[in-house]
């Protein structure tokens, strides 16, 4: 719950009070869907590209929303809504010359309010999943919460925020960004305690052109952390060192770096932290999911909580998620997104996993700009050098994977038709990575 009065609410977002008690009690959390609204909910009505969320602040405060914060033209229909709704004269409304601006604005001053640390986390691929094992480190040891999913742009940062419990001692906060000043942008909401690049790599290509750009839009999070604070970044990425900053508590990670993995043996990783031996149980093996522990291990040292023992860790959808299917088959689900370095990762994982045949169903990596192809081409490439068994490409944009292949490929329009060509040719024993951009939609695959 939100623990600030209505009207510190709205001028916290930086807008005007115009109906519901001054003095009532705040909003359990805020929503921009109005099919989600909840009893207590502050509904933010944000335009879009196809529809103003304004037009739905009727349907949210009929739904019990605590209140709505909508733009200035439309308080009228806002005040009519209120009067007429379930919550009558209790139903709060604000209005704002920018709702996105004064979502921002009332997530800083909750930030404030709650006092915890928070960590962001930031890098080119894995960055979801050294978020989910972050917080399962901290959640034995302190009060902590964490982004949902995607929750992690200039809307779904501020909503994390939001739906943050006071008595939260811990936050863990996800920072995407396609393009310069983004970072910067979200850095401004959470003020971060500790900030984490969990690497760097030619994506958003189209956009930022290098990836010497990357990193630097990517290092807007160091740049943006208060002198004292802390940054997380792995020992060897040398376009991040002129990034580095004197005043700062720089952890490295990896192998040469503060945070090295020592061993790891039946499920059990022995993790050397600054001269601290630390010892892990961990549901999983891949190489990169071990270098993201040690960016997490790295954060929570950071922040001042130690961590050992067993990690249980519900890793968020469509990464790396195991599917077994009926007759034996194998599926791992990691459609959530793809660049080269994930995606170079993901092959390597697959062929290191033990298998009668290694598929790989490929869909296009976006956003990789002028050299697309010649990135295509690679990790077809790579995919040979693996010996894997099969490559399926989908749509056209993923024909090039097969320019560098050498063995078995089969090519299809949509994930449809490879789900229906896997139905045919999977056998039992076979292990398949489906993998691909998230505009591929490959989770349609397994529909």
């Amino acid at each position: 719950m939100i623990e600030l009065p209505a009207e510190r609410v709205a001028a916290a977002a930086g807008g005007t009070l115009l109906a519901g008690d001054p003095e009532r009690g705040g909003p359990k959390r805020a929503v921009i869907d109005s099919r989600a609204v909840e009893s207590g909910d502050l509904f933010v009505g944000l335009p879009g590209a196809t529809a103003d969320g304004a037009e739905f602040a009727p349907a949210a405060l009929e739904a019990g929303a605590w209140g709505v914060l909508v733009a200035e033209d439309h308080r009228e229909p806002a005040l009519a809504a209120a009067r007429g709704s379930r919550n009558g004269s209790q139903a709060v409304v604000i209005a704002a010359t920018d709702p996105l601006a004064a979502l921002q604005r009332l997530a800083t001053a909750w930030r404030r309010e709650l006092g915890c640390k928070v960590a962001g986390i930031t890098g080119s691929t894995g960055k979801t999943s050294t978020k989910d094992i972050l917080a399962a480190l901290l959640r034995p040891r302190a009060h902590t919460h964490s982004s949902r999913e995607n929750f992690n742009n200039q809307i779904g940062l501020p909503l994390t925020i939001l739906e943050t419990p006071p008595g939260t001692e811990v936050l863990v906060l996800e920072m995407a960004m396609r393009g310069e000043g983004e970072i910067a942008e979200l850095a401004a909401i959470a003020a971060p305690d500790v900030g984490v690049i969990v690497n760097v790599g030619p994506v958003h290509l189209e956009l930022l052109g290098t990836v010497e750009r990357v990193a630097a839009a990517k290092a807007e999070l160091i740049r943006d952390l208060p002198s004292g604070a802390a940054c997380v970044v792995p020992a060897s990425e040398p376009l991040l060192v002129s990034h580095l900053r004197e005043d700062l508590d720089t952890w490295t990670f990896g192998p040469g770096g503060h945070v090295q993995l020592l061993a790891m043996d039946a499920g059990r990783a022995e993790i050397e932290a600054r001269g601290e031996r630390i010892e892990l149980e961990l549901p999983y093996r891949e190489p990169y999911n071990l270098l993201n522990t040690l960016a997490a291990v790295a954060a929570a040292r950071a922040v001042g909580v130690g961590v050992g023992g067993r990690l249980e860790v519900q890793f968020s959808s469509l990464r790396g998620e195991i599917v077994e299917l009926p007759g034996g088959v194998v599926v791992v689900n990691d459609c959530y997104n793809a660049n080269p370095m994930s995606m170079r990762a993901a092959l390597d994982h697959l062929a290191d996993s033990p298998a009668e045949r290694r598929i790989a169903v490929l869909g296009t990596m976006a956003e990789l700009g002028a050299d697309s192809v010649r990135y295509h081409r690679e990790i077809g490439a790579h995919a040979a050098a693996l010996a894997i068994d099969l490559l399926v490409t989908v749509g056209d944009a993923a024909l090039a994977y097969t320019d560098g292949f050498a063995g078995e490929t089969q090519s299809v329009a949509t994930p449809e038709e490879a789900g229906a060509l896997l139905e045919e040719l999977a056998r039992p024993g076979d292990r398949v990575l489906v993998k691909g951009s998230r505009s591929v939609g490959l989770e349609r695959v397994l529909a």
